[in-house]
């Protein structure tokens, strides 16, 4: 058997290869929309990918899956489980649905497909037996985002991206039940979970590649906590708001956009088109183009950029060709096609800022750009309260020609509000640099 996991830092997603090298043919697990990781690597160790199959609806990138279908003439397989509502649409048509203990194989490769809601109520995992090595019993697990390395998937996002109200405590209980369903397999099952580190996923995901049930069963917590209420608990809360992205990735995903095209971006002479600059913070503080958004090209990236992406109107990036045609790529796996042109770096303002360590907490006006759980654990009495992923869209209640201090936690989010006030019209922003953790003892 041939076993290959393509790991993408930029989405912190992986994807997988499986070949039968008796046959020849191979398949694909969680497929991103570019193939030409998975035709480059089939073709060099001699395979055909006559097969994929997908894990769930995803919300955070744009599903490969129908690029298979289409491009490759390959059958592929996905989920016929959970609510028809929020089943796939428009599928081609060599699609196989599939359902709790059915059987896909690959050559002498055996998948067995396990119904495991709880991020989702379609969600599947794929337990692997590879027969064609001899083996009469399964190898691993193909998780996605059901069990992840240290943690398990959230259930909240149907709710939270998609507006399904109430479908998080359902989806929890579904988790529940899952995490159960599976106890009972041997310890040695190795677990390919479909995210590491840095997804928006989960909140506590670890950044090894892959780990053991049996490893998991020790030290994930979902498999220690006995109690069902806890569970559900510990599981709802203080999970990450979701990037604004979110949705537009289930609705894409769910029935279908055009397939993956790479297409060419040249310099642009438009500067009406919001525009995002990709250096780094120190960079951008140390003169930038008035009005753009700061959003280093990192592996944060998609996380931060996500949240004032329409996909409706087109963008520009600010930075060198190169870091360009990469962050356009990479746009380009969540389905964002429409960066319209690239600027280069112009040092028209300088940010003004000052050390966290010298706010006195007599400033009059203060805007806190952190998240719910951070504002709740402390904050200066007199700041107003605005996650940065909404300040492009809400409004904020300050006079554009008064002085405004802006900070966040550690001071990457306030460099991204800082472009977003000027943006809007502010004339008169002071950056606090090294954010909240930096704030004097006494005024926390």
């Amino acid at each position: 058997m041939f076993f290959k996991q393509f790991y993408d830092n930029n989405l912190s997603q992986a994807s997988y290869l499986v070949g039968c090298q008796r046959t020849g043919e191979a398949l694909i697990i969680d497929p991103v929309r570019d193939l030409t990781k998975y035709i480059e690597v089939a073709d060099a160790e001699g395979f055909t990918i006559t097969k994929a199959t997908e894990t769930h609806i995803h919300a955070d990138f744009a599903s490969g899956i129908r690029d298979v279908a289409e491009r490759l003439k390959a059958h592929i397989y996905v989920s016929a489980e959970g609510d028809d509502q929020l089943s796939y649409k428009n599928m081609p048509e060599q699609t196989h649905f599939v359902k709790h203990k059915d059987i896909i194989r690959v050559g002498n490769i055996k998948l067995e497909v396990l119904h495991t809601p709880g991020h989702t109520p379609e969600s599947i995992s794929f337990l692997l037996t590879d027969e064609g090595g001899g083996a009469s019993v399964p190898m691993g697990l193909f998780s996605g985002d059901f069990i992840f390395v240290g943690d398990i998937g959230r259930p909240d996002l149907l709710e939270k991206s998609v507006q399904i109200e109430g479908s998080t405590i359902i989806s929890a209980k579904k988790m529940y039940q899952s995490i159960k369903s599976i106890k009972d397999l041997p310890d040695y099952i190795q677990i390919w979970p479909g995210h590491g580190a840095g997804s928006p996923c989960g909140k506590a995901l670890g950044a090894v590649p892959m780990s053991t049930l049996g490893y998991e069963k020790i030290n994930n917590w979902a498999f220690n906590e006995t109690d069902e209420n806890t569970f559900i608990e510990t599981l709802t809360s203080n999970q990450p708001a979701p990037p604004h992205h979110f949705a537009q990735m289930k609705k894409i995903n769910q029935i279908g956009m055009n397939l993956y095209e790479p297409y060419n971006v040249f310099h642009s002479v438009n500067n009406e088109r919001i525009a995002f600059d990709l250096r780094d913070k120190e960079a951008f503080h140390g003169g930038h183009t008035h009005g753009t958004i700061n959003i280093p090209f990192n592996k944060n990236f998609i996380n931060q950029i996500g949240w004032y992406l329409d996909f409706e109107k087109g963008i520009d990036l600010i930075g060198d060709k190169d870091t360009v045609e990469q962050a356009t790529h990479t746009l380009q796996l969540i389905g964002f096609d429409k960066v319209e042109g690239y600027r280069l770096p112009k040092s028209e303002v300088l940010t003004t800022s000052i050390h966290s360590a010298d706010i006195t907490g007599k400033e009059v006006n203060v805007l806190d750009v952190r998240n719910d759980e951070e504002w709740n654990n402390g904050h200066l009495e007199q700041a107003v309260n605005i996650p940065h992923g909404k300040l492009l869209n809400d409004n904020i209640p300050f006079n554009k020609e008064e002085k405004l201090y802006v900070h966040c936690q550690s001071g990457v989010r306030s460099t991204i509000a800082v472009g977003i006030l000027e943006y809007k019209g502010f004339k008169n922003i002071v950056n606090v640099r090294e954010g909240y953790q930096k704030f004097p003892e006494s005024l926390k």
